[in-house]
């Protein structure tokens, strides 16, 4: 009897242990489902069922193959892509490299300024004491190949992605100077190029014109340095910032240098995060008085965090805006970068200015609405495009203001590359020293632009407008 009832209670312990055992294994499972699910919420929609049977059948059954990181980056560009956002993205790998590069102080390359031109890559300036100055390139050189790989028919970014590379790392060109025959060959060591936003001028009457072309990581570093230089020999009488044409960039150096010219404890900016569960109220940390007037000059090209600088100093430094609206871009970007470089670049959240305004799609009044001549409108021409007699359309429009603009009127009907069109063009080119052909092409097309830049800096009315405020505020 003894026996039996020990051997019966032995089995159902091992019963029980087993049943347990199951059981314990069935709540880890669940659990963890219920973890992956929380974690991955995204493996609980039921079109995932969808997406996990498309890549697999893609990997399986592809005529030409697929590698599965490409598969998974293009999802992940479709994902950001689905929500209709300009500003939200999705870069995989090189491009997201690039993308965080583009907001650094430095890039890595030979320190030349490159133009397409006739299908060709032309050095068109080069940086002080980079390689390319150091051995002897000149503006004018022709790039015709990098690293034994022929230029001819690659685009201007495929151009870029060869010749620059990491520090240290040589490459090699083959070069043809207009004036020679033969071809020059070069071997050059990349190296650390800073990359400048901020440049500035002394004009009459001590007012420091300062314009900052976007922000990046080292702009605040730049833009105080500027007012150092600046303010060398006598203080500043007045400051005109200029800011057109600037697509905003980061906001920290956006902060630094309103902490500089913005009142110390007043609002900067108002970041408001999504549902309004978190707001970030950003206010000036000056520490040194500034006394001097400002005049902000903005355009409809002004975006990002040159409206934020604009509104507030605007509101909360007194400064007077001049130009035009800007372009009203209220919302805030946050990047993330993963291992392979890649970046997610995501829209989380918007601000409104010192005063409450929200900007998004509406912008930042000037004070003074200062319109610019209207041929700064004109559209540049493309790369590529050949006119001659017998062309007509808009190309030809635009080219025909152009002449007219510089003094090289009559033109001839408009929109129609006639005798006239042709001959106006050529006493052009004779003039400035180019190939008389009488037709179309790049190199007198970036000429044309140069001179009506120059023009433009002769009377661009919204500098001459800032500059009569700050005489009259000094």
């Amino acid at each position: 009897m003894n026996q039996f009832t020990s051997a019966a209670a032995k089995q159902r312990i091992i019963m029980l242990s087993v049943f347990g055992a199951i059981l314990f294994m069935a709540l880890g499972f669940t659990l963890g489902i219920v973890w992956m699910g929380n974690r991955y919420p995204m493996l609980s929609e039921p079109v995932f069922k969808q997406f996990t049977a498309s890549y697999n059948k893609i990997l399986d059954d592809y005529l030409n193959g697929a590698e599965p990181s490409k598969l998974i980056n293009g999802a992940a560009e479709g994902m950001v892509a689905s929500l209709e956002d300009p500003y939200s993205r999705y870069l995989s790998g090189k491009k997201g490299d690039a993308y965080t590069q583009s907001y650094e102080g430095q890039i890595y390359g030979i320190g030349a300024e490159i133009r397409e031109e006739e299908g060709q890559f032309v050095i068109s300036g080069l940086t002080k004491g980079a390689p390319a100055e150091r051995s002897g390139l000149q503006a004018g050189d022709i790039i015709i190949s990098v690293d034994k790989q022929e230029l001819r028919g690659k685009t201007f970014d495929e151009l870029l992605g060869v010749i620059r590379g990491e520090e240290g790392t040589e490459v090699s060109l083959q070069i043809q100077r207009p004036s020679q025959t033969e071809l020059i060959s070069l071997t050059l060591k990349r190296e650390a190029i800073p990359v400048h936003t901020v440049t500035s001028e002394l004009l009459a009457g001590g007012i420091g014109h300062v314009t900052i072309s976007r922000f990046a990581e080292k702009t605040a570093e730049e833009f105080k340095a500027a007012l150092d230089e600046l303010q060398k020999s006598e203080p500043l009488k007045g400051l005109l910032l200029d800011m057109r044409s600037n697509p905003g960039g980061l906001l920290q150096p956006t902060i630094s240098i309103a902490n500089t010219l913005i009142p110390k404890n007043k609002i900067i900016l108002n970041v408001v995060y999504k549902n309004e569960r978190q707001t970030v109220t950003y206010k000036s940390k000056q520490q040194k008085e500034w006394t001097i007037p400002i005049v902000v000059l903005v355009n409809g090209q002004s975006a990002s965090a040159s409206e934020v600088l604009t509104a507030a100093l605007k509101e909360s430094a007194g400064a007077v805006v001049v130009g035009e609206k800007t372009y009203g871009k209220g919302v805030v970007q946050a990047f993330n970068q993963f291992k392979d470089g890649s970046v997610l670049s995501l829209t989380e959240a918007q601000w409104k200015t010192p005063g409450g305004t929200w900007i998004n799609k509406t912008g930042v009044s000037p004070d003074f609405a200062v319109a610019l001549p209207a041929y700064t409108q004109l559209s540049p021409l493309a790369i590529g495009t050949d006119m001659k007699l017998g062309s007509y359309g808009e190309d030809v429009k635009t080219l025909q203001l152009m002449l007219k603009e510089l003094g090289y009127a009559p033109t001839g009907e408009e929109g129609m590359f006639d005798e006239e069109t042709s001959v106006a063009i050529s006493k052009f080119q004779e003039e400035e020293k180019l190939e008389a052909t009488g037709s179309f092409n790049d190199k007198t097309g970036y000429r044309l632009l140069e001179k009506l830049r120059e023009k433009l800096a002769r009377e661009d009315s919204q500098l001459i407008k800032g500059i009569e405020i700050l005489e009259n505020r000094s």
